[in-house]
C-alpha cells in the first residue's frame, strides 16, 4: 500500500518547508518528508534578503523572523590582538516606501527552519522524519517515490528539495553543471566564545603564507558565534572541539579555552552548480537540488525560498483553481535563468569582484521575458513593467502589501478609470492624485498582481484581462 497525497515534498529545509506552507494555505494536500531524524541543526544560511522577507511576510512568519534575529554587525578587522579598523560588509540601502524591508536580516538557519516548521504545523501540515527517498517512478497520472523503509508515497506531483546531493535528481538522471569557486577548503561552526564582543563581525586576516582568514560573527538572537575559516588547498579542516579551539587560538588573540563549546560544525569546498533542467515530468527540482551556491553573498537560501514561492502558487492553481497544467512549464522557464544569475553573483561576491549591495537584496529580480508576462500598454513611461516585482506603497486604505498578502491575485488600478471585467480577486483602485508615491512607482494603468507579488499583466484598460486570467488560474 502507498500513502496518497497531491504533492510530495522531499526535504524539510527552508525550501521544502516554505513550499509546504504555501500549499497548505491553498488547501493543497502536501506531505513533507525528511531523511534526517530532525531539522537541520546549524546556522549555515543565516542571511535573509529583503525580497525573502517580503515572501515571509506573505507566508505569515515575518514577525517571528524579526523577533528571532537582528541586523548585521559592522565588521571589525583585528591584527596582533588589536582592532585596526571597521569594514563594512554590506553596502547601506536607502529606505523607501516601496520596500518595507531594506536591509538583510540575520537569523541562523536552524531557527528559520523552526519558525517555518511551526507555521506549517499551524496550517495543518506536517513533516515525516526519518524517510530517505531512494527511487522514483512516473506515469501519466502521478509519481511514486520509494524509501529505504516504510510505505511508498503516491502523489500527483513531487518536488525535490533534498539538497545538493539530491537523491531524486540523481534517480531522474538530471545532471548538474558547475565549477569549484575556490580550491581552498573551508570550515563553518556554531560555537560559544568568551572574550569577544557581540557588536562586531570579527575578522582576522591571514598572518602568514599558507594561512587563511578567520571570521567570527555573533549570531543574532542567540548566544552563539559563527566561525568561518579558510584553509590552504589540500588541507583537511578539523571540526572537533579541539580542532576549532586550535584554529581560533592560532589565528587570533584568543586562547583555546575561550572556545567553550562547538554546537555544530561542517567543512566544505565552495562550489557552484546548476541543474540542467528543473523538471522531469511530474517531478520538479527546487533549492539546492537545482542550484548550489557559494555561501558568500547570502543568495542560496534566498533563491531557494523563492523557487518554492514561484512553484507553490502554480501547483495550487493547477490542482485547485482549474488552471491548465501548462502553467507549470513556466516554473523552469522563470526560475532557471534567475538561479543562473544568482550563481554568478554569489561567485563574484566570493571572489571579491563585487560587493554585497542592491543586487544581493534581490528586489530587482523579475520575469519580464516570461511567457506568463503580458505588457499591453503602449506607453509604459517611468513606472514598472509587467514581470516586475509589485512595489509596496501607502494608500488611503493602508499599504499595498496589506492588500497583496494572501494566496490570491490582486487587481490594481493606478490613475486609470477604465471599466474592469469581474474577476474573483480583490480589487484596489487608486486615483493618481491620492497616492503620488504609488503613481510614481507604477505609472498609470491596470495591473494584475500575481500571488507571488509580481505583475503578471498590465494594460491601459481591462481588454484582454479575462483571457489572461483564464490561462493562469486567476479566474478561479
Amino acid at each position: 500500500m502507498a500513502v496518497h497525497t497531491d504533492v510530495l515534498i522531499v526535504g524539510a529545509g527552508p525550501t521544502g518547508l516554505a513550499l509546504g506552507i504555501d500549499l497548505a494555505r491553498r488547501g493543497v494536500r502536501a506531505l513533507v518528508v525528511e531523511r534526517a531524524d530532525g531539522l537541520f541543526p546549524g546556522s549555515r544560511g543565516k542571511g535573509i534578503q529583503p525580497r525573502t522577507m517580503e515572501v515571509f511576510d506573505d507566508l505569515g512568519v515575518v514577525d517571528a523572523i524579526l523577533a528571532a534575529g537582528g541586523g548585521y554587525p559592522v565588521g571589525m578587522i583585528w591584527q596582533n590582538g588589536e582592532r585596526i579598523g571597521e569594514h563594512r560588509m554590506i553596502d547601506p540601502a536607502d529606505t523607501t516606501e516601496d520596500s518595507p524591508y531594506a536591509e538583510p536580516w540575520m537569523v541562523p538557519q536552524w531557527h528559520t527552519q523552526e519558525i517555518l516548521h511551526a507555521r506549517l504545523e499551524e496550517l495543518g501540515g506536517r513533516v515525516s522524519f526519518g524517510r530517505e527517498a531512494v527511487g522514483v517512478q512516473q506515469d501519466a497520472d502521478g509519481v511514486t517515490v520509494r524509501f529505504t523503509s516504510g510505505e511508498d508515497v503516491r502523489a500527483r506531483y513531487a518536488v525535490a528539495c533534498d539538497g545538493g546531493r539530491s537523491a531524486l535528481r540523481r534517480a531522474l538522471g538530471i545532471g548538474m553543471t558547475g565549477e569549484n569557486v575556490d580550491p581552498a577548503p573551508m570550515l563553518v561552526a556554531d560555537v560559544r566564545i568568551t572574550g569577544l564582543d557581540r557588536d562586531n563581525w570579527h575578522i582576522f586576516p591571514p598572518r602568514g603564507e599558507g594561512e587563511g582568514f578567520l571570521a567570527v560573527c555573533p549570531l543574532a538572537g542567540t548566544e552563539d558565534f559563527q566561525v568561518v575559516a579558510q584553509f590552504p588547498e589540500g588541507a583537511t579542516p578539523d571540526p572537533s572541539l579541539d580542532g576549532v579551539r586550535k584554529l581560533v587560538a592560532a589565528r587570533s588573540h584568543l586562547t583555546p579555552e575561550d572556545v567553550t563549546e562547538v554546537r555544530w560544525a561542517s567543512d566544505f569546498r565552495p562550489r557552484t552548480a546548476l541543474a540542467d533542467r528543473f523538471r522531469d515530468g511530474r517531478v520538479f527540482l527546487a533549492g539546492d537540488a537545482a542550484h548550489v551556491h557559494s555561501p558568500a553573498g547570502g543568495q542560496g537560501l534566498n533563491t531557494s525560498v523563492q523557487d518554492a514561492y514561484n512553484l507553490g502558487w502554480k501547483l495550487g492553481a493547477v490542482l485547485r483553481a482549474g488552471a491548465p497544467a501548462g502553467l507549470l512549464d513556466t516554473y523552469e522557464e522563470e526560475r532557471h535563468p534567475i538561479a543562473a544569475d544568482m550563481l554568478g553573483l554569489s561567485t563574484r561576491v566570493h571572489r571579491g569582484e563585487t560587493r554585497r549591495g542592491a543586487a544581493t537584496r534581490q528586489l530587482g529580480l523579475g520575469y519580464r521575458d516570461s511567457s506568463l508576462t503580458e505588457e499591453t500598454r503602449t506607453d509604459v513611461g517611468a513606472g514598472i513593467r509587467a514581470g516586475d516585482r509589485a512595489p509596496d506603497g501607502i494608500t488611503e486604505g493602508g499599504r499595498l502589501f496589506d492588500s497583496f498578502r494572501g494566496p490570491h491575485w490582486t487587481l490594481l488600478t493606478v490613475g486609470a478609470e477604465a471599466d474592469l471585467p469581474a474577476l474573483p480577486v480583490p480589487t484596489v483602485r487608486i486615483p493618481a492624485h491620492k497616492a503620488q508615491q504609488v503613481h510614481q512607482a507604477y505609472g498609470t494603468g491596470v495591473f494584475l498582481v500575481r500571488p507571488d507579488g509580481y505583475v503578471g499583466w498590465a494594460g491601459e484598460t481591462g481588454v484582454g484581462l479575462v483571457e489572461y486570467a483564464a490561462r493562469t488560474g486567476a479566474a478561479g
